[in-house]
């Protein structure tokens, strides 16, 4: 299964990926954890020990000019367009039980768009993990949905946003959907979270009628108190870990 996890900033997303990504765990399942937020920190949010210490793909320079031919920062000129990536899941990833997990990083780019060795490494390796492994890969992508091309987005089983009761969340919904239609990316869910009562589901439901609503995650003090004690919300929050674990059944 391969799922990608979008949403506004904020709404719990990593959060999110990483009651899913532990839950995939705990039944005994093979997963592998791409982080491709650059402001988020999965690894701490998954429990991965030293994930203050796990090191973005493309901040790995020597190792970007090996698989590339070209030197990170150069723009234009000449480099491998399909650098060998299908070894770095294993080399690179920081490891919790069943779980591998790798952080992309971000790409410095300017204008419109970048071609260059750094951005052609990451979406390789997206293509390898999407379209040839054999574990359950959960993608904590940005608010969009830029990592993946149309040969991905084909072969990713479910896109699942992240929403909470807000006017901002439900246009970036709205907007992720769209993105994903161009692209021809149409099996997408959506996740309720910091839900208080049945006025913030209704208001959600309402403000999104088209939409498949995969559950809600209640408000959580526990997921609160998780964060200001740096300790992975798999660990405190047993009503959210409920409700996620019959996401997953769904799924």
């Amino acid at each position: 299964m391969k799922i990608a996890v979008s949403g506004k900033g904020g709404v719990g997303k990593t959060t999110f990926s990483a009651l899913l990504i532990r839950t995939l765990d705990e039944q005994g399942k093979k997963v592998l954890a791409i982080d491709a937020d650059p402001d988020a920190n999965l690894a701490s949010a998954v429990g991965v020990p030293g994930a203050e210490d796990v090191v973005p793909i493309s901040d790995m320079k020597e190792l970007i000019y090996e698989r590339t031919e070209a030197k990170p920062g150069s723009v234009g000129g000449f480099f491998k367009l399909n650098p060998r990536v299908d070894d770095l899941p294993e080399a690179l990833s920081a490891k919790l039980n069943n779980i591998k997990l790798m952080r992309l990083g971000g790409v410095k780019k300017g204008g419109g768009g970048c071609i260059c060795p750094e951005s052609t490494m990451l979406k390789a390796l997206i293509n390898h993990v999407i379209l040839a492994r054999d574990e359950v890969v959960i993608l904590d992508m940005e608010a969009g949905i830029e990592h993946l091309g149309r040969a991905t987005a084909m072969a990713v089983d479910k896109l699942i946003v992240v929403v909470e009761p807000g006017r901002r969340s439900i246009e970036t919904a709205k907007h992720i959907r769209q993105l994903a239609s161009e692209i021809k990316l149409s099996r997408i869910a959506v996740v309720g979270n910091k839900i208080r009562g049945d006025k913030d589901k209704e208001f959600l439901q309402k403000n999104l009628p088209d939409f498949d609503f995969l559950g809600f995650i209640p408000y959580d003090d526990a997921l609160i108190e998780a964060d200001l004690d740096g300790k992975p919300p798999f660990e405190k929050a047993d009503d959210a870990k409920a409700v996620v674990k019959g996401m997953l059944d769904k799924l």
